[in-house]
């Protein structure tokens, strides 16, 4: 996993910020909010990483790289691509789910459970599952599949968008040129990590299936 950050991730991060500096950020927040898993985990520690070294200018507008602005695009761009989620979500997710997602192993039920949670949570939700790995990846879709309020969408998504990237932003900056020394670190556990990845994956599906199999067998009783 770490390997294959190296190869692609970091590289594409590296020419992105080299070219458009912090449009990239922006534009790298953008994609990981609309469901492509780009972490953000890398995007805004990357250019914590840059405005640590004052050596390193920002193309756009030819300074050192400034905490505050990389923090302003990361959420920007994060609130972009949640929007774009949302849209999905709110304008062909429903149908498409109701018609296809029993091959998803989702159900009709689950899809009033949502509207139901996001009735009743929606505002939490929107703003703490940006604080959360992975989740804050995919939680836009279901929110525009429940209709959550638009306004409010956009308020509680950015205000958990800001926090989470200035804190990713300050722990790239503190980490700088050990960043190195982090993966290296790091690197015993890359197996580990993808194997736990996949274990988890298999269980959760070898559950839903096998649930899915003790209700056909109640109906058919």
């Amino acid at each position: 996993m770490l390997h294959w950050l190296d190869a692609i991730v970091i590289p594409f991060l590296q020419s992105l910020y080299g070219a458009v500096g912090y449009l990239g950020v922006a534009v790298a927040m953008a994609i990981e909010s609309a469901m492509v898993p780009l972490p953000s985990e890398l995007i805004l520690p990357f250019a914590g990483f840059l405005v640590a070294d004052p050596t390193q200018i920002e193309p756009l507008t030819g300074a050192p790289w400034n905490p505050l602005l990389a923090v302003i695009a990361g959420t920007i761009g994060n609130t972009v691509g949640s929007l774009v989620a949302y849209y999905i979500g709110a304008r062909g997710g429903r149908p498409f789910l109701e018609r296809y997602g029993r091959y998803l192993l989702i159900r009709e039920h689950e899809l009033a459970i949502a509207d139901r949670f996001f009735a009743q949570h929606g505002d939490a939700t929107a703003f703490w599952s940006r604080l959360l790995p992975v989740v804050r990846t995919f939680i836009s879709f279901p929110a525009g599949v429940a209709r959550m309020p638009l306004g409010r969408f956009i308020a509680y998504s950015t205000a958990g968008a800001a926090i989470w990237s200035a804190l990713l932003v300050f722990v790239g900056a503190q980490l700088g040129a050990r960043w190195t020394e982090v993966r290296s670190a790091l690197a015993p556990l890359d197996t580990a990590l993808v194997v736990l990845v996949v274990l988890g994956v298999i269980a959760a599906l070898a559950w839903r299936l096998g649930l899915l199999q003790r209700l056909r067998g109640t109906k058919r009783r």
